[in-house]
């Protein structure tokens, strides 16, 4: 774990334990059945599957526009943890914190959900592709070890997937809300499999089958869903921001090869990278697209299936 996240977990831990002393480490219980999701995508697929669940309530642990590749727990957040009923975490080396904390849990009966392990041998390796800027990535013991792609809520297939495996999960724990969790599961994942054929019919009526990104690549499980090709600066969990100019060449040259006027970056962006891929490139009639990747901002009204449908609509321009 770096040392930052473990300072911070000591400090955690202490605060905890106080909180604990002080309250004779009892938690009021509002007799609800309590449902932590960490990340966005994930709790709106729970909402979804809850409903209108009488005894039911469901917390976003990250608040909308934190990144979960820096985030670090509070001293509540581990509290709030400790006392739910079920914790449903994204998994993988961003969520490394998340075994501390559930070893300490106040319930030692919580039901934790790690998505990445639900998803079993559909979840993918970080991947480097031609012309990626690479950077070393290093396990606890110092070595270079495996990472999964973290980004598996940008797959409609793993959405379907993983929503059912949260009902079967809920229904275990909560039995006297079966039928409606089930209703609803069934209802949501009906609406995300019509927007996976979307998708499909989209990228077969495409023009061109390949993306350039001037940005980190988040989108692997999506465009390996619909076998996209794609070419990127770096790859999703990069903590790199500045492009080499061996990359802003290899990017400049794919759009002229490929002969595509679109470049692709992901929400939030500073355009900067892409800025400069389009002046090396030499082409004038280069539109740069965003794709959201539900990373960062998320606004009020947004909704999962939403955000897909808008990504779907920059997809689209982006092929043709």
């Amino acid at each position: 774990m770096k040392l930052k996240r473990l300072i911070a977990m000591i400090a955690s831990a202490a605060l905890l334990a106080a909180v604990f002393a002080g309250c004779g480490t009892k938690q009021a219980d509002s007799g609800k059945l309590k449902i932590i999701a960490t990340i966005y995508p994930e709790y709106e697929w729970v909402k979804n599957i809850v409903g209108d669940a009488d005894g039911v309530e469901v917390s976003l642990l990250l608040d909308k526009g934190v990144d979960l590749h820096s985030f670090e727990p509070t001293a509540k957040d581990i509290v709030d943890i400790s006392s739910c009923d079920v914790f449903i975490y994204n998994g993988g080396e961003s969520d490394e914190w998340v075994n501390d904390v559930l070893k300490e849990a106040q319930n030692k009966s919580i039901t934790a959900v790690d998505l990445l392990d639900e998803l079993g041998e559909a979840a993918k390796e970080e991947k480097l592709v031609e012309g990626m800027q690479t950077e070393p990535k290093e396990n606890e013991s110092g070595e270079e070890g495996t990472e999964y792609d973290e980004h598996i809520w940008l797959s409609l297939k793993n959405a379907e997937a993983l929503t059912k495996r949260l009902c079967d999960k809920l229904c275990e724990k909560d039995p006297g809300n079966k039928a409606v969790y089930e209703k609803n599961a069934g209802e949501y994942t009906e609406k995300l499999g019509t927007l996976d054929k979307q998708y499909e019919q989209t990228v077969k009526e495409a023009k061109n089958d390949t993306l350039v990104f001037a940005d980190r690549f988040p989108f692997r499980y999506l465009t390996d869903d619909y076998n996209i090709n794609y070419y990127a600066a770096f790859s999703g969990c990069s903590a790199e921001s500045e492009a080499s100019f061996q990359t802003l060449v290899f990017l400049a040259d794919k759009l002229n090869e490929l002969d595509l006027n679109k470049l692709v970056i992901i929400d939030g962006s500073d355009k900067k990278i892409a800025d400069a891929v389009i002046d090396t490139s030499k082409r004038k009639d280069v539109k740069t697209l965003t794709l959201n990747s539900m990373q960062s901002a998320i606004g009020d009204d947004d909704t999962y299936t939403g955000i897909m449908e808008s990504n779907l609509k920059v997809l689209k321009e982006a092929l043709n």
